[in-house]
């Protein structure tokens, strides 16, 4: 062999060891999606994780600094799929307002049948913006973000071009996109939950049941009615 040739299997086996530590890291992921979908984000442990994938914990630690990084990048994938789902819903038509109300109605599809999307997503809500950047890599901060503004731009371009023909009023339409969003979060527990409580009479509690298909137009009017906003 000649001396030219030789650095070239330098750069092939680091793209070589680059691609199976990126095959671990999916696989890693998606053990951690399956789990979730199967127990819920709270009974999903490192130990159980592992054990999926054929593996000791100690190198779910070599790929990701903590847990937190890994259930941020599990959240990456469940906010891919919402992504593609918002996108086919707003593809079906051009009126705004019929396209806002598609938007939440495939939000809210997406978040009862995937239950574990909501636990994670707030999680992840719930943690410090300051705390998180001290526990998530910038890279898996990045992807993150990436994903949550896929999500979020395909809401605030509808809400844009509503803006534009008069059939809503909204001074930052990015800034109701992530109220949107955080909001039907919250509203979404109401959906699993699957009750309510009212007062059968003072200091009475009165519980009862509520639909999907409730919380589904619950959260279609209020982003309407809240898009709409008052002519200025």
């Amino acid at each position: 062999m000649s001396s030219e040739s030789a650095p070239a299997a330098v750069p092939a086996r680091t793209g070589t060891a680059a691609a199976r530590r990126r095959r671990r890291e999916t696989e890693i992921i998606s053990a951690t999606r399956r789990l979730f979908d199967e127990r819920g984000v709270r009974d999903a442990q490192i130990e159980d994780i592992a054990r999926s994938v054929g593996i000791n914990r100690a190198i779910i630690y070599r790929h990701f600094t903590g847990k937190e990084e890994l259930f941020s990048l599990t959240l990456v994938q469940y906010l891919d799929e919402l992504r593609v789902a918002l996108e086919q819903a707003a593809s079906t038509t051009d009126e705004p307002r019929a396209q806002l109300e598609r938007l939440v109605g495939a939000f809210v599809d997406y978040g009862l049948a995937h239950p574990a999307f909501v636990d994670c997503a707030q999680a992840i809500m719930r943690r410090p913006g300051g705390d998180l950047l001290e526990e998530v890599s910038e890279s898996a901060m990045y992807r993150l973000g990436q994903a949550i503004t896929g999500c979020l731009s395909v809401l605030t371009r509808t809400i844009e071009a509503g803006a534009a023909t008069g059939d809503f009023h909204v001074e930052d339409p990015g800034l109701l996109a992530n109220m949107l969003y955080a909001s039907g979060l919250g509203t979404l527990q109401l959906g699993r939950v699957a009750l309510l409580v009212s007062e059968e009479a003072p200091g009475v509690p009165r519980i009862s049941r509520v639909t999907g298909e409730q919380v589904r137009d619950h959260m279609v009017a209020s982003a309407l009615a809240v898009a709409a906003g008052a002519p200025r």
